[in-house]
C-alpha cells in the first residue's frame, strides 16, 4: 500500500484523510515560497528563481496529491445535479415518475 492513496469512491473521498492533512500542510508553504520566488526573481535575485522553482514543485505536489479525491466528489457532484436537473424537467412537465 502506498502513502498516497490515488484512487477514490466518492463515499471515501468525503473523508478526512492524510491527503487531506498533506494538501493543507503543502498549500500555505507551496504559496509562499512562489510569492517570495517572484519577488526576489523580480530583483534578477538567483535564490528567487530557486525559491519560485520549490514553489512550483510544492503546488504540483499538492495538486498530485489532492486531486483524486476533488475528481472523485466532482463526478458524484456532476451525476446528482444531472438527477435533480431530470426530475426538475419531468416535474416541469407534470409527468409522473413512473411514466
Amino acid at each position: 500500500m502506498s502513502f498516497i492513496r490515488r484512487h477514490w469512491t466518492a463515499a471515501e473521498a468525503d473523508d478526512w484523510t492524510r491527503e487531506d492533512w498533506l494538501a493543507i500542510v503543502i498549500s500555505p508553504i507551496a504559496y509562499i515560497l512562489v510569492m517570495i520566488g517572484i519577488a526576489l526573481s523580480f530583483l534578477l535575485l538567483w535564490p528567487g528563481f530557486v525559491i519560485l522553482a520549490a514553489g512550483v514543485i510544492a503546488t504540483i505536489l499538492m495538486h498530485w496529491v489532492i486531486d483524486p479525491k476533488l475528481k472523485a466528489i466532482s463526478d458524484r457532484y456532476e451525476l446528482r445535479q444531472k438527477e435533480y436537473i431530470a426530475e426538475l424537467e419531468r416535474t416541469a412537465r407534470w409527468e409522473r415518475k413512473d411514466e
